[in-house]
């Protein structure tokens, strides 16, 4: 995967609160700090996202993506 953002972050995903549209997913990045992003429920599908797989926050502007590999 190739990016051209600079702020990316590994982490586990810890939560997934989902709401009827978006879900908030809580990924944890170590040091008992967690970043929150919020996300279409079809994102989340489609990446496949669930607690205990790794994901990577990629960090744009003001906004948190969430991407796998």
């Amino acid at each position: 995967m190739k990016i051209s953002a600079r702020n990316v972050i590994r982490g586990r995903v810890v939560a997934i609160h989902e709401g009827a549209i978006n879900s908030e997913v809580v990924i944890d990045i170590g040091g008992g700090t967690r970043l929150v992003s919020v996300i279409t429920k079809t994102s989340v599908d489609a990446l496949g996202l669930e607690p205990g797989k790794e994901a990577l926050a990629v960090i744009k502007a003001s906004n948190i993506l969430v991407a796998v590999e």
